[in-house]
């Protein structure tokens, strides 16, 4: 059976919020994305090891805030302890990991449409989903358009179909499977959320053509974004979502 259909989506989603003009997966980002006109954003949820969802990407600490180690192994107090701004400008020094709560709260108040990814550290995935799923049933605003929830992890889109069947599912991956048709029916899924690098002209010919919703990520160019959008893509995931707004002004 095919998933849930998916609503009205914009061409141009920002991704991790704005992430080339703010620090990727923040409230920040979320609140430059809106000032920039994004009408969608995406983002990624992993859990503390206390179990509270958080938005971040990497499973590592790293490259994204001014702690060492993993985040599966803080408590979400420790989690917000970090600074997670100051790595990407001296002006966003301060900024803090979000939950999921306060992200969807935000996207609320802003107007925003999502994509939410559920990003599960290794062994996660079951406990990830739950959580993820659970809290975005209970916080998503009511007068927003229904989200889209996508995951590189089969498990993660299982638990989203048990415990949210009519919000629509989106199959993550790098490179479009060989029995695609067959795995989105199989999951139940609406969308495919591919990398544009390794997509052919004639694959996304086949899937634009079966009527399947085409997302690609990252494009941050904009006469590729054109171009994908001019083939038959639905959407594009953009770090650069003023730029690209501003270049395909037409596509509203």
């Amino acid at each position: 059976m095919p998933g849930p259909r998916v609503p009205d989506l914009p061409p141009l989603i920002g991704h991790r919020g704005a992430a080339a003009v703010a620090p990727e997966n923040t409230l920040a980002s979320l609140r430059k994305a809106a000032e920039l006109g994004a009408r969608w954003v995406e983002f990624d949820v992993k859990l503390t090891r206390d179990g509270h969802p958080i938005l971040a990407h990497d499973d590592r600490l790293e490259r994204t805030t001014d702690g060492r180690g993993r985040f599966a192994d803080l408590t979400l107090a420790e989690v917000q302890r970090l600074d997670a701004g100051s790595w990407f400008a001296p002006a966003f020094a301060g900024e803090r990991v979000p939950t999921l709560e306060e992200a969807l709260a935000l996207c609320g108040e802003l107007g925003l449409g999502l994509n939410l990814e559920i990003k599960p550290c290794r062994g996660r995935e079951v406990e990830t989903a739950r959580v993820a799923v659970a809290t975005l049933r209970a916080h998503w605003p009511a007068d927003r358009p229904v989200p889209l929830i996508s995951s590189f992890a089969p498990a993660c889109l299982a638990i989203a179909r048990e415990q949210a069947p009519e919000v629509p599912r989106g199959w993550l991956a790098g490179r479009l499977p060989r029995r695609w048709r067959e795995l989105l029916e199989a999951a139940g899924c609406s969308t495919l959320n591919l990398d544009h690098r390794w997509l052919g002209a004639r694959q996304r010919a086949a899937v634009v053509a079966a009527g399947v919703p085409l997302l690609l990520y990252t494009v941050n160019d904009p006469q590729m974004a054109r171009a994908q959008l001019d083939s038959g893509v639905a959407a594009v995931f953009t770090d650069r979502i003023g730029e690209l707004l501003a270049a395909l002004a037409d596509r509203g």
